[in-house]
This record gives C-alpha cells, sequence and structure tokens, in this order.
C-alpha cells in the first residue's frame, strides 16, 4: 500500500464512499456567487444537484430566459470551476 498525502486519502474517500456527489452539491451552494456571478446568484431561490442534473430554482423569467439560453456556457463554467465533469444538464424551474 503507497502513502498518500490527506487530500489524496480524501478524495479517495470521497470516491469509493459515493459521498462526492453531495459534497460537490454543497460546495456549489456555498460558492454559487463565484461559480455563477452576482447577479444569477442573487436571482436563484436554490440549486439541487443529482446524477450530473443540476436544478436551478428562479421566479424572474428573464433570468429563467438566460439561463436556458447559456445553459451550455454556464455547464461549461460549472465543470471548468470544479475541474471535472460535474455537471451534464441544467434545469431551471
Amino acid at each position: 500500500m503507497g502513502s498518500y498525502s490527506i487530500g489524496e486519502a480524501i478524495n479517495l474517500l470521497l470516491e469509493q464512499s459515493k459521498w462526492k456527489p453531495k459534497v460537490i452539491e454543497v460546495r456549489m451552494r456555498d460558492e454559487w456567487e463565484q461559480i455563477a456571478g452576482k447577479t444569477i446568484s442573487r436571482y436563484t431561490r436554490n440549486i439541487y444537484m443529482k446524477d450530473r442534473v443540476l436544478t436551478i430554482y428562479t421566479d424572474v423569467a428573464p433570468l429563467k430566459q438566460e439561463l436556458l439560453v447559456g445553459k451550455q456556457q454556464l455547464i461549461n463554467n460549472i465543470n471548468e470551476y470544479f475541474k471535472e465533469k460535474v455537471v451534464e444538464e441544467i434545469v431551471v424551474k
């Protein structure tokens, strides 16, 4: 058995325990303003992620439209932020 750094050991634990999607969802909620920007963050009520599908809740119709049009760019930004493919699809409600 090789030796691991603490970070590597934690990542290995997350991968093997299947906790990683929940950890990513919690991080995304906490860091949503840095990921999506101030405007989107201010007008989104909640975000929820399951099976690499991110659901964004907002009551602002123009923002819904903007998110739908810029969906692929937001997916790219999120995946770049996490340095791995964590989101494959976005649903706006």
